[in-house]
């Protein structure tokens, strides 16, 4: 006789039909207050969670895995999954499990997927950083043209650009997306380029990328007839536009987040910035990794979310179109001018809400009552801010963003009328309504709450009934309300004449619990009052989002509006602070910094309580475009070179400059190469990952380009290294016409100056005492006349003997060089010797210097102190 083939559960078998159509994602299974995981994904969600692992019932003979989190702090678990590389399919119950007993006694409570959670479709505020866009992405190629399009899901910002596949892997790095979409068939050739850059990516077929297709589906979803109004978009550009809306249907199951109309930006309007000079400036992240250290880290002043989120977006994109960085430069001079202006509108920016991401979350039907009041308390201080904005003459960015702010009083008033000042969590949770706002309701609530007491009441008059202090009237989901004693009571209540009224309805391990007709009626009468209630609310709420949606357009522009306003005076605080400059932005190709300085480094160092920067001027003109930097390590090159860029980022993002005065013709890229290291994944050394970005600079920068470059030609052989840092230099000159800074340790190529009309020298400031070096952190027009690399090793305290010995070969090697002869030389010198040098001889002590011996500060008094001051003036004078 055959085995009995094993049986598969109703609910496992809903489990795996559900799980069958998202086999790449964890399924978050609802069973009642818990999602639970099964089989493999339970494995993986344990580990990842560090959560137990259990089992739950047999599947094909073996023991079935199983996890789970609490439905109620999903969030927490959801974020740590997706920070791991994991996607959630959340399966949530459709219907009550009384709902599906009336299907059939065994029947299994309804479910499905109702979202898809991915690392760009995150709008919960516990899963985002609150000073950060984050960005789903969606890349296309159509022959020769493709198109990058964008949005920030939590914010409803939709942004579309065309471009070649080269500027793929920048762009990735200037938008930091957290996900990208690729079409299927481009996939595997695309997805690595991604993925070195931290982005996850994730696939469509093809056709979500279908430009007549993704047409439609946008006209649709924007309610319009043809997409002309939004501007001029190229095929690849609706292609890709189209597809992130698609992902979006896929993933957030037909409920689409509010969108602001795509808009289509332009190569070139943008300074272009490739991913590792990012990576070599810092600009929104710190070579670690964090915000601390970056310079978006030491000038952020923004006192909103949405106010943090534009200044980043500025850092990483600095504009190349003058009027528009003048109109930002005037909108900043204004917090300067005016400070009473400058903190009056501060002072009400601490208290605005982040109503961008408010707004989306109740577009998708995942808000709650705060979110309400986010809108109300931010479009009320909007309203504050507006109407002091309109009593002053601003300039043409202030002023059009503060009449965005105005307008908005019919719903500020709605909503005021109808929230609480502190409104609860979620919706179903009630209480959010003011009390007086709907009559209905308060009748509702009276007769909840009237209830309430009568329990209290009637609980008095049972215990003084049957002489029993103990007794207590309950509530539970299953029995309502009920009377509970102990089980020493319960013969009381059931006997007569007490049992005629009291009715026994269940029995506990240590409580027996009873009812009666009276209190039956209350419940009904309570149950209703507080159902109702809760219906009427929830009304409510619907009523207060609809009246938000309706004016969604309104509300995004007062968000914007109110960022651009937190931008502007954030700049100006810290212009204000740091006794930063106006910068001169034109079309030329001057970089003219007066007394420029590093704007991190600079609060480093004050942090640390060391010395003070020092600054240095930088000075690259139309017959002066290339300096030839040299100068010890240590000395400041490096930070030299560094700050400069950052000025130039600063003053084109529309910043006041960390610098006594400067004018910056427009940068049109920015390329740095300072420092390396291996890339061990993709077998490079550090020569290779040198070259490679050196190749990048060379093969890109036009005339408008300024390139910082450190030490090329070092990862190799001194000759090597010396032939190609020469002709990187010369090709900088004669082909790419572009302005750079040059830093290196290669005196030879001093000689250049002579050759090259628009390349000077410049050198880093050292003074040598007593075979000590010291370093003035001072740049002058000029040439370092050695390297000073053996007295940099002394400071790094390699050993005395060490020190010694790289002495006599420099000696050697130099006077070597100088005769012709520097093998002879070097044949010549003896073996090292590991003996410790000899230690110094130690002059004689001075009679000063004895007495000194002898004197202990912190015991003398100052008379003390002032007899042997003189005492030692008359030794001296011996």
């Amino acid at each position: 006789m055959s085995a009995a083939k094993p049986t598969v559960t109703p609910m496992m078998a809903q489990y795996l039909e559900i799980k069958g159509n998202y086999p790449e994602a964890l399924l978050f299974y609802r069973m009642g207050d818990f999602y639970e995981m099964f089989f493999d994904d339970a494995v993986a969600a344990s580990e990842a969670l560090d959560i137990a692992l259990t089992k739950r019932g047999k599947h094909d003979g073996e023991d079935i895995a199983m996890c789970g989190v609490p439905h109620h702090a999903a969030e927490n678990y959801l974020l740590t999954l997706i920070r791991k590389g994991f996607r959630v399919a959340v399966c949530e119950q459709l219907e009550s499990p009384e709902e599906a007993k009336k299907r059939g006694y065994k029947s299994v409570v309804r479910r499905d997927v109702v979202r898809l959670v991915t690392p760009g479709t995150l709008t919960e505020d516990s899963l985002l950083e609150a000073r950060r866009n984050n960005f789903l992405a969606a890349y296309i190629e159509i022959r020769d043209v493709a198109g990058l399009a964008w949005l920030d899901m939590s914010t409803g910002d939709f942004r579309v650009m065309e471009l070649s596949r080269v500027r793929l892997g920048p762009e990735l790095a200037r938008l930091s997306p957290s996900e990208i979409v690729f079409a299927d068939a481009q996939f595997n050739e695309l997805a690595p380029l991604a993925e070195e850059q931290g982005v996850a990516v994730s696939e469509l077929g093809k056709a979500s990328f279908d430009s007549e297709g993704a047409q439609k589906r946008l006209c649709t979803f924007f309610e319009v007839e043809t997409l002309d109004a939004f501007g001029q978009f190229s095929r690849a550009e609706v292609s890709a536009l189209g597809a992130v809306l698609d992902y979006l249907e896929i993933t957030q199951k037909g409920k689409l987040p509010l969108l602001a109309a795509p808009v289509r930006e332009v190569a070139g309007r943008v300074m272009q910035i490739d991913a590792a000079t990012r990576r070599n400036l810092e600009l929104t992240r710190s070579m670690q990794g964090a915000r601390a250290g970056s310079l978006l880290g030491a000038i952020d002043r923004t006192l909103t979310a949405q106010g943090a989120r534009l200044l980043e977006r500025r850092v990483s994109s600095p504009s190349c179109d003058v009027a528009e960085i003048s109109a930002r430069l005037d909108a900043v001079s204004v917090g300067l001018a005016d400070t009473g202006f400058l903190a009056d509108t501060r002072d009400s920016l601490r208290h605005v809400p982040d109503m961008e991401r408010a707004l989306s979350r109740l577009g998708l039907e995942r808000g709650g009552p705060r979110d309400l009041a986010s809108i109300r308390n931010g479009l009320g201080k909007a309203g504050d801010i507006g109407s002091n904005m309109a009593k002053l003459e601003l300039p043409t960015l202030l002023r059009e963003a503060g009449q965005k702010l105005l307008g908005h009083d019919a719903l500020v008033d709605l909503l005021d009328a109808a929230l609480v000042a502190e409104p609860p969590l979620f919706a179903r949770d009630g209480g959010f309504v003011a009390a007086g706002y709907d009559e209905e309701l308060d009748a509702s609530r009276a007769l909840r709450d009237e209830g309430r007491g009568v329990i209290a009441k009637m609980q008095a008059d049972y215990a003084a009934d049957t002489g029993i202090a103990a007794l207590k009237i309950k509530h539970n989901n299953v029995l309502g309300y009920f009377i509970e004693v102990t089980a020493t009571h319960a013969e009381k209540m059931l006997g007569a004449p007490l049992n005629e009224r009291f009715k026994h309805r269940q029995t506990t391990a240590n409580q027996v619990r009873f009812t009666t007709p009276e209190l039956n009626e209350m419940e009904t009468r309570i149950l209703n009052a507080g159902g109702r209630a809760t219906e009427i609310e929830l009304r409510i709420f619907g009523e207060l989002r609809g009246a938000i949606l309706a004016e969604q357009e309104a509300v995004f522009a007062a968000t914007g509006a109110l960022a651009e306003i937190d931008l502007a005076l954030g700049l100006a605080s810290i212009a204000r602070e740091e006794d930063w400059a106006r910068p001169s932005v034109d079309m030329s190709h001057a970089l003219e910094i007066s007394q420029g300085r590093h704007p991190v480094v600079e609060q480093a160092l004050r942090r640390q309580g060391s010395t003070s920067f020092v600054p240095n001027d930088c000075v690259l003109a139309e017959d002066d475009q290339l300096w030839l930097l040299t100068g010890p390590n240590m000395a400041g090159k490096s930070t030299f070179l560094r700050q400069n860029a950052l000025i130039a980022v600063l003053a084109q993002m529309g910043s006041y400059v960390p610098a006594v005065a400067a004018r910056v013709g427009i940068v049109s890229q920015l390329f740095s190469r300072v420092g390396a290291s291996d890339d061990l994944a993709r077998g490079r050394s550090t020569f290779m990952v040198e070259m490679v970005e050196t190749a990048a600079i060379l093969n890109q920068a036009d005339e408008r380009a300024l390139v910082i470059l450190d030490e090329i030609g070092r990862g190799t052989a001194t000759y090597d290294g010396l032939s190609i840092a020469w002709a990187t230099l010369e090709h900088l000159h004669e082909s790419n016409h572009c302005r750079a800074l040059f830093a290196t340790h290669y005196h030879e190529m001093t000689q250049l100056s002579d050759k090259l009309e628009r390349c000077s020298n410049a050198t880093v400031m050292v003074k040598e005492w007593e075979g000590d070096i010291i370093f003035l952190h001072e740049v002058r027009k000029g040439v370092a006349d050695r390297s000073y690399g053996v007295q940099v090793a002394k400071l790094a305290g390699l050993p005395e003997s060490v020190i010694a010995r790289a002495r006599v070969v420099l000696d050697a090697l130099e006077k070597g060089e100088r005769e012709g002869s520097a093998k002879a030389v070097i044949d010549d010198l003896p073996l090292f010797s590991a003996t410790p040098a000899p230690a110094p001889v130690k002059a004689k002590e001075s009679e000063v210097e004895g007495a000194l011996a002898d004197v202990f500060p912190d015991e003398l008094t100052p008379r003390e102190a002032l007899a042997v001051l003189y005492e030692l003036k008359a030794k001296m004078a011996k």
